[in-house]
């Protein structure tokens, strides 16, 4: 994902008659949709607060600090992709140990579309060259969730965040941890 998408964005229209209208300034994180608006699920609930100017119970955007959004409003960009992942990952792992060559197709036209029906578009447009980088191997379900582990260690080493060990992906997405914590 590009860093300038996530920066502050000055966005300037026309009107019908063609005379300019000044840029609108976002705040830092606010990412614009490819409608120059600003896209919800493209950016965290805090980015989205300080845009709206709206308090939320917990904290206010001016203090800083910012609750959850409430458990019925649409998603954001963090609740959004620990979701998605979570999805991928629970795929890779029921994900036949010799799949069939229509089984194999299936998965790669899956997430081929997967991959353009994003709602981030950003996040959307950065998968579609990851899966160009890097061909979808869907040899086998090691293979799969093998592959499913390092595109979303691609996308947490650009956000900044922990890498997942791939040698333990099926013990957290299939079997459970071998503590036994998961019974």
């Amino acid at each position: 994902m590009a860093d300038d998408s996530r920066d502050s964005h000055a966005v300037g229209t026309t009107t019908p008659g063609g005379g300019a209208v000044p840029p609108k300034t976002f705040p830092k994180g606010v990412v614009l949709g490819k409608d120059g608006k600003p896209c919800r699920s493209c950016t965290s609930f805090a980015d989205w607060a300080a845009q709206t100017k709206k308090t939320t119970k917990g904290g206010t955007a001016s203090s800083g600090v910012t609750a959850a959004p409430p458990s019925d409003c649409p998603p954001d960009v963090e609740q959004l992709g620990r979701s998605s992942w979570t999805l991928l990952h629970s795929i890779a792992a029921s994900y036949p140990v010799s799949p069939t060559p229509t089984e194999q197709s299936q998965v790669r036209q899956f997430m081929g579309l997967f991959s353009k029906l994003y709602p981030c578009w950003v996040c959307a447009e950065d998968f579609q060259e990851f899966m160009t980088q890097n061909r979808i191997r869907t040899e086998s379900r090691d293979e799969f969730g093998q592959w499913m582990c390092e595109a979303h260690n691609d996308v947490n080493r650009k956000l900044g965040k922990k890498v997942f060990d791939c040698s333990k992906w099926e013990e957290r997405w299939r079997t459970g941890w071998k503590s036994g914590s998961c019974e």
